[in-house]
Parts: C-alpha cells; structure tokens; sequence
C-alpha cells in the first residue's frame, strides 16, 4: 500500500526502549482513559482492549491501566478530549499530530512550539488531513507467501513484507477482528492499532533533512498529551 512510513516502526523501537517510563505510562493511560468512554469492558469496546494491549506490551502495570479505566467515571477527574493537529515538517511533508488532553491551552502551545523549534509549522484544519487515509495497520512477526494468503484470507485489505515483518491493512473497522483471527491462525501479532497512512509517499532528498525531520518528530512525540504521530514521509 502506497504511503506507508516506517516512522510507526521506529517509534515502537524507541518506545520499547525508552528509560522514561512514567511519561510512556501517562500517554498509554491518557489512550486507555479515551477509548473506555466507549465502555468499560474491553471484550465489548474493541478500541480499549487495543489501548490495554499496548500498555501490557509495555508493563505497565495492571494498577495503572484499572485506574485509567475508572477515569472515565470519576466525577472529579479531569476529562480528556481528544485533539488532533495538522502540520507540516522539514521537505514539505505532512504531518499528523493526536493528543489527549485535559488542558488544550497547554497542549496547543506545547505542539506549536515544537514544531517551530526543529523547522515545522502548524497547519490550517483540513489542509493536510486531505493527504492520508486512517486504516488499521497490524504488524506480524512472519513473512512468506503462505503468511501472506493466510492474512489475506483473514479479511486484511493489503500487506507488505518490510524488515522481517510483514505490514498488514485493514479497514478501521476491520483492524479487531483481523487481528483476532490471525491469532487464531497462530500468526504472531507484535502490534495493531489504528493509524493515518500517507496516501503518497514525500521522498526526503538529502540526509540533512531527514535528520532534521526525525528530530521533529521525536521532539513531538515526547510531548504529554502527544498520543500518536504519523508522517508522509518516506523514512
């Protein structure tokens, strides 16, 4: 599928194996907290047992993910919205920034501010949304063409073999229940979640300039209430 960035790769690398737990465990709740006003049984609300997931994946412990469950009830918490931002980054490419906040006047500020830092600048609404297309993106711990028509089989859209894993699309609607039948199937599932995939790819011309847009995103993902970025650009 054309448009694919390998930012969403490097990102779970780094998340892996970032030291800065506590801020990891804030954003991973803040998506939890988000996805459980759809209901707080996960086996119902396919969207908060995805955001449990990643937060096991990523030991947080059990604890915490109970508490950002209970938020949504919590009649003296702070409720969260979720906000997403349009902006564009070193080459011109486009970028797509979600947060969950309980304070927009500090999110707002906290993204213009790293962009304008590391050569980005905050975009009107609706002028590089036009540019991607939200799919369900699964990653598998396989490759193979046998892997490949099991995928397919299973109701994925596309995939593509990259780096030892094979990349697997879905409709947004279709990313649970792909993901639960490749299970099934025994396919090794590594992560799934819903992301906004370039519908062209920005080719980066020069090492400087890829250097500089990496620090950018990087700067932008260690914000807060930052939960998600995703990039046309071709990494």
């Amino acid at each position: 599928m054309a448009g694919h960035s390998k930012w969403a790769k490097i990102k779970r690398d780094k998340g892996a194996n970032d030291a800065k737990r506590g801020a990891i465990f804030t954003r991973l709740g803040n998506q939890i907290a988000v996805a459980a006003r759809g209901g707080s049984d996960p086996a119902m609300n396919s969207a908060l047992a995805l955001a449990i997931e990643k937060a096991k994946a990523a030991n947080m412990p059990n604890a915490n993910i109970q508490r950002a469950i209970d938020r949504v009830n919590d009649k003296n918490a702070a409720a969260l919205e979720e906000i997403t931002y349009e902006a564009y980054g070193p080459g011109g490419v486009g970028l797509i920034i979600e947060t969950a906040t309980d304070n927009r006047n500090r999110t707002f500020p906290d993204v213009k501010n790293a962009l304008s830092k590391n050569g980005g600048t905050i975009a009107d609404a609706g002028s590089v949304l036009f540019q991607f297309t939200r799919k369900g993106v699964i990653s598998v711990a396989a490759t193979g063409e046998d892997v490949l028509l099991e995928v397919l089989d299973a109701g994925a859209e596309d995939a593509v073999e990259e780096d030892g894993e094979l990349i697997v699309y879905t409709e947004q609607k279709d990313l649970a229940k792909v993901r639960e039948a490749l299970r099934s199937k025994d396919i090794e599932v590594k992560d799934a979640e819903l992301q906004y995939i370039g519908t062209a790819q920005i080719e980066i011309s020069d090492d400087e300039t890829a250097a500089k847009l990496m620090k950018l995103l990087d700067a932008i993902d260690d914000l807060d209430d930052v939960v998600n970025v995703h990039t046309n650009a071709a990494l």
